[in-house]
């Protein structure tokens, strides 16, 4: 069961559908996204994996600045730091929230928050190369 006011998300592809599903609220800047953790999702010590919890930062960081422009900008991940500062657990509910720092004409920066309930499990920066405008599709 998903929070009120998420829908699946509105883009997708193979690697997000493998890793998914994923729910997003809001657009643009303000585009929030969600995940329920799943056993798929967990390591061998029960935990999300901080693979899952990076795949999800870079997709919010990603969708959130392409579609903070119109037409949406086309991103390319240059370079993601995260730090895990807690873990998550099969069945918890995963949110990723961005904070836009600067989208320039060649390169574009953001800050991420995963939280977990009221609890921020991850902190992550990414810096994006602007590639042109997003493909539609």
């Amino acid at each position: 069961m998903t929070p009120d006011g998420y829908q699946p998300l509105f883009r997708t592809s193979p690697y997000i559908e493998l890793v998914g599903p994923l729910y997003s609220r809001g657009e643009g800047a303000a585009l929030t996204l969600g995940l329920r953790a799943e056993r798929k999702h967990c390591n061998m010590r029960g935990t999300v994996h901080g693979g899952v919890l990076a795949t999800l930062a870079d997709i919010a960081l990603g969708y959130a600045m392409a579609f903070a422009t119109s037409p949406p900008t086309g991103l390319v991940t240059a370079n993601l730091s995260l730090d895990f500062a807690g873990a998550a657990r099969e069945g918890d509910w995963l949110e990723a929230r961005v904070d836009i720092q600067k989208q320039g004409s060649r390169l574009a920066f953001g800050n991420c928050y995963i939280t977990r309930g009221e609890e921020r499990i991850v902190r992550a920066s990414a810096v994006f190369l602007v590639a042109g405008t997003l493909a539609e599709g």
